[in-house]
């Protein structure tokens, strides 16, 4: 695994953003297979080079090779990134872990925790495939799926306990338009990916309440103060949540019209029902889910997390959005501080 091009490297995924990570792994390594659960999906990779369900319009190259097949999508490949739901990792990593070749590394591209477990993506790999916990990653930064298999450039983290590992997986998988960055800080990195789905949809309901840009930005700026509280709690970095997989990525997502979290949260704004929603496309909003997590992390670790709260009771119990959002602004006044201890 080196800056080469020798690396050989899977993706286990075939949504928008696996789809989009084979295809720029492809454009420097060549041949990559794609692990695809729908055999529709698949067949139609092959057939037209394109993933009209999840990245409709956007070319595939002829390197990304799709299979339903772990085996065959795994063999010999010495990094394999997963890029499935979070609700699905676990299964997923416990299939594909008898055709991982020795001594293969994991990566996460996964945005999310576990709902029952509470756990964090390289968790549940290392418990799916424990042969492998101590060669696990995470890939975190703001990266719409659509613009980076467009070629456009964008930046990420890679983050892994094993600081020569991180730098072994940044060479393989950096390339000329996509600047992958080293770290150590696992924890700080995925709760930044996973956290800022929760507040996308916050800020999306408040631009569908049309309630203008200086709401946004508040609820921007309190929702960092708020999941770098959690990830402090939890052991993470704070100097993490100032940059790609922090401030950048809840950036991106929060204001970005790709974002799945926004516009879901833009849709509850306008009287949408939750339901109706999530029917109505084949696209994950991983914030749905994510926020029952974090309101589990908040509640057992004893971090305040009001705009977590709101949001969850506007998902899981009916709350109008507009009386939440209220809520918020009607709490007891608060001194800003910017140190994130508990």
């Amino acid at each position: 695994m080196t800056g080469s091009g020798t690396a050989r490297i899977a993706v286990v995924g075939g949504g928008s953003w696996g789809t989009a990570f084979a295809a720029l792994q492809a454009n420097r390594h060549g041949e990559i297979p794609l692990w695809v659960r729908e055999e529709e999906v698949c067949s139609e990779i092959r057939e037209s080079r394109e993933n009209r369900l999840f990245l409709p319009g956007i070319p595939v190259p002829g390197g990304v090779r799709p299979t339903t097949s772990l085996e065959e999508a795994l063999a010999g490949r010495t990094i394999v990134a997963f890029a499935v739901p979070s609700h699905h990792l676990r299964s997923v990593a416990a299939a594909a872990a008898p055709f991982l070749a020795p001594g293969a590394s994991l990566v996460s591209l996964a945005k999310g925790l576990e709902n029952e477990s509470l756990l964090r993506m390289t968790e549940v790999l290392a418990q799916a495939a424990p042969a492998y916990s101590a060669r696990t990653a995470v890939l975190s930064g703001p990266t719409f799926a659509r613009e980076v298999a467009a070629g456009k450039p964008a930046g990420a983290v890679l983050a892994s306990s094993d600081p020569e590992l991180a730098v072994r997986l940044q060479e393989a998988l950096s390339g000329k338009r996509f600047r992958v960055y080293a770290g150590t800080d696992v924890t700080g990195v995925e709760l930044g990916g996973a956290l800022k789905n929760v507040m996308a949809i916050a800020v999306g309901i408040c631009d569908g309440l049309g309630l203008g840009h200086n709401a946004r930005a508040a609820l921007i700026t309190r929702g960092l103060a708020e999941l770098a509280r959690l990830g402090v709690a939890l052991g993470a970095d704070p100097l993490t949540f100032q940059g790609l997989a922090g401030v950048g990525d809840l950036v991106l997502t929060c204001t970005g019209d790709l974002s799945r979290n926004r516009t879901l949260g833009l849709r509850l704004g306008k009287g949408e029902n939750l339901a109706d929603i999530t029917a109505s496309t084949p696209m994950v909003a991983e914030g749905v889910k994510t926020t029952r997590s974090a309101r589990g992390l908040s509640r057992r670790e004893g971090v305040e997390m009001p705009i977590t709260e709101e949001i969850y009771e506007v998902l899981y119990n009916s709350k109008d959005a507009m009386q939440a959002l209220k809520a918020l602004m009607s709490r007891s006044p608060k001194k800003e501080s910017l140190e994130y201890s508990v």
